[in-house]
């Protein structure tokens, strides 16, 4: 059997067609020589050596000066962390005084609703009446101290000093025009 690279040679020794295209075509290639001429062959690439790695010497700086902006910059962030603290502390005593307030609202509410049944029982008109009547500073009328409204008759409106009447359907369309102008303007 043949090896893989001598296949691999036969099928580059056929000829191909170029299909339109030169690229498909064949590479060019040096004749043999006839006659005991040496055919080249390609050889293996060699890789070198990779040799280890070696840090060079380097000179190292000497510590230069703090920047000032630095140092700013880092007071800037302390200041913040500082005041951020703060509010933290405030927001939470008055977190804390809602607390404490929403349950005095809650007792106050209470006392409200307590009050004010209290309220309208000292508002209660028997209680009034029973009240006043007992000290004898006020006594309920006679019969003769009652009078009766009889309202059983229509009632009716008279208008006085009235300064022109309608006359029909068009004094209505010309008051409905002249409002839908005032409307607009």
């Amino acid at each position: 059997m043949a090896s893989a690279t001598a296949q691999r040679r036969n099928r580059t020794a056929q000829p191909r067609g170029t299909y339109g295209n030169l690229a498909y075509a064949q590479p060019a290639a040096r004749p043999l020589e006839r006659g005991g001429g040496q055919v080249l062959r390609p050889q293996p690439k060699v890789r070198p050596r990779e040799r280890a790695l070696t840090r060079p010497k380097v000179q190292v700086r000497e510590a230069g000066q703090i920047s000032v902006f630095a140092v700013a910059g880092f007071l800037a962030v302390g200041v913040f962390a500082v005041l951020l603290m703060l509010s933290t502390v405030q927001l939470t005593m008055v977190s804390d005084e809602v607390v404490s307030l929403r349950g005095q609202l809650s007792d106050l509410q209470s006392e409200e609703a307590k009050l004010m049944a209290q309220y309208e029982l000292a508002f209660d008109p028997s209680t009034i009446e029973d009240r006043v009547t007992a000290d004898g500073s006020m006594v309920k009328p006679a019969a003769g101290q009652i009078y009766t409204l009889d309202l059983s008759e229509d009632d009716s409106v008279v208008y006085y000093d009235q300064a022109q009447e309608d006359h029909g359907i068009l004094d209505a369309a010309r008051g409905m025009i002249d409002g839908a102008l005032s409307y607009f303007r």
